[in-house]
Order: structure tokens, then sequence, then C-alpha cells
């Protein structure tokens, strides 16, 4: 469903009752600016999302263990 921003603002109540039902595009000038989504994810769609992050000389610990590396202190 696409709605305007004003839309939104006027009737923010009765949206966040219909995304449970469907995604909500909100619009300003036109153009998408924000989507908004129910809470429940679905796990086919989170996973689509995932795919070609990994390449498949690497398993998933090692991946984890590369981006955790990347936050560590070297103080």
């Amino acid at each position: 469903m696409l709605i305007t921003a004003t839309e939104f603002k006027t009737n923010i109540g009765k949206y966040l009752t219909l995304v449970n039902d469907e995604e909500i595009i909100i619009t300003k000038n036109g153009k998408g600016i924000a989507k908004l989504t129910p809470l429940k994810e679905d796990k086919v769609e989170l996973m689509k999302s995932f795919f070609g992050s990994l390449s498949n000389d690497i398993s998933v610990e090692q991946s984890r263990e590369e981006r955790l590396k990347k936050y560590e202190r070297t103080d």
C-alpha cells in the first residue's frame, strides 16, 4: 500500500493496525521514503538478504570471527 507522509501522520493508528496485513510504503513528493513492515519477520525473506554474503570456502563460524575482529580494540 502506498500512502503519503501527511496521510500517515494524520492516521498513524490506522496504519499501525493495517501493517499487520500488508507492507506500507510512505511517500513524500511522490518518492518512497520509508517502508513500514510488521515486526514478525518472514524468515525466508530474511535469509534471502544473506544470500551471496558468504563465500563458499568459509564457514559461518569463520565469517563471524572475522567480523568480530573488526571491532576488537588493539590498545
